[in-house]
């Protein structure tokens, strides 16, 4: 006996039948509308880069232990795009001096990380990226790209209290690294890395790893101050630490509360960002919801990745949103609405040849005037036509028979309210038209 092939899609990924796949397409269509009203552009590239544009910027975990990477048989060494940051900064920079500025760029792509699938984390996800290159004032630059991530939640329909978003800037992390821990610049990153995974390591594995990071218990105890304490931290501290860091982060918190986001704007020190091209502002939307706490989305500041592949730089903020963080979002607070196929009409057909080319006769007229059309392709009883139509869920089923057809005349079951009504064949767009609008 053959084996029979499994029918499971691969570990950490997605099969999306047609429910899956309108509810997909309704939060695309939210994104790229919510996204596209501050003047961005979308974009893509190819699913495969070079693994290079990864292992000087992108985080060590990523680099070593999530990237989907292989030889090509030129000889190449490739990968399957793990996040689309480095790849807008590459495509940026080949074309640097083309392109008018600011830059407001969003993708949609498709990305893979080889990672232990759970709740709210998959191998295989679609991920919102808005980016923002070379703008004049790049305080305003930041104040547009926390609001545009805030809104994206209110266009949802997310009420006030249902998420917050958390502000950090890792200058002012590095200036707690350098003035009190006094520990080596080559070391920040690796130690950023390690707090940015705080919350989702036991206490024991988190202080071993900034042990082996080279961190003294004494410096251990400082950080863990700084990351739990916050404001009193640097308050206390405040003759040590350059203040123009905490001004910047509470200009920003203090803008957009005149702007009106005020009810979700807060300080935290605890938001790092683990990515080593972080410069600057960095920032995290977090979910309240008891059942669902936990980070959303984010990004922050990353003026110096340009850099790396151009002798000219841009400065640039963004962010990237999964698919399955913010569905889980929508699913806990119930904000994902009854989405009906988008099929309209059904035509269906009495058993007479006639009658079968007619009913394409028709299909192919509503087509031409815009409307999503079925037909029926040779169920016996025109009983099981209609039962198709409302097991789809389409609300029209037109059919016309041989003596209708002789008096130009059709009809038309509304299969919502059950009403059937012969009309003329000439009235059947006004009909529609009146329906449907």
């Amino acid at each position: 006996m053959v084996e029979k092939l499994p029918t499971q899609p691969y570990k950490g990924s997605r099969d999306f039948y047609p429910p899956e796949m309108r509810e997909r397409g309704w939060m695309f269509s939210v994104l790229e509308k919510t996204v596209e009203s501050f003047g961005y552009e979308k974009i893509d590239a190819p699913v495969i880069e070079p693994i290079d544009i990864y292992l000087a910027k992108t985080s060590e975990e990523i680099v070593s232990r999530q990237i989907y990477s292989f030889e090509d048989r030129g000889g190449r060494k490739v990968c399957i795009r793990p996040e689309m940051t480095p790849t807008v900064s590459r495509m940026v920079s080949a074309k640097i001096r083309e392109l008018p500025r600011p830059i407001r760029w969003y993708s949609l792509p498709n990305l893979w990380r080889y990672e232990k699938p759970g709740k709210g984390r998959l191998r295989e996800h679609w991920q919102l990226n808005a980016d923002l290159f070379g703008a004049s004032d790049e305080f305003m630059a930041d104040v547009e790209i926390l609001q545009l991530a805030m809104d994206i939640l209110i266009a949802f329909k997310a009420d006030p209290g249902t998420f917050n978003l958390f502000l950090n800037h890792r200058n002012l992390l590095n200036d707690v690294f350098e003035k009190l821990l006094k520990i080596p610049r080559e070391k920040w990153p690796s130690a950023a890395r390690i707090l940015d995974k705080k919350e989702k390591i036991s206490k024991d594995e988190y202080e071993k790893m900034l042990n082996e990071a080279g961190l003294t218990n004494d410096q251990t105890k400082i950080i863990n101050e700084y990351i739990d304490n916050g404001l009193n931290f640097l308050k206390e501290n405040k003759s040590k630490l350059s203040s123009e860091y905490t001004e910047y982060l509470f200009k920003l918190i203090s803008f957009l509360t005149d702007l009106g986001y005020g009810d979700y704007v807060r300080y935290n020190p605890s938001v790092i960002r683990g990515f080593d091209y972080y410069t600057g502002m960095v920032f995290e939307i977090f979910d309240e919801h008891p059942e669902n706490r936990r980070s959303l989305y984010g990004g922050g500041r990353y003026d110096n990745l340009i850099s790396a592949f151009s002798k000219e730089s841009l400065n640039a903020v963004g962010f990237g949103m999964g698919d399955v963080t913010l569905y889980e979002f929508l699913s806990t607070h119930k904000l994902i609405p009854g989405i009906l196929p988008k099929t309209q009409i059904y035509v269906a057909s009495f058993l007479e040849e006639e009658c079968k080319k007619e009913a394409f006769v028709i299909s192919a007229k509503l087509r031409k005037e815009g409307y999503l059309v079925e037909t029926s392709l040779g169920q016996t009883k025109l009983g099981k036509q209609f039962q198709e139509a409302d097991t789809k869920k389409i609300p029209i089923v037109i059919i016309q028979g041989l003596e209708e057809k002789k008096e130009n005349k059709i009809t038309v079951k509304d299969m919502k309210s059950g009403e059937q009504n012969i009309i003329d064949e000439k009235e059947i767009l006004n009909y529609l038209e009146k329906y449907f609008n």
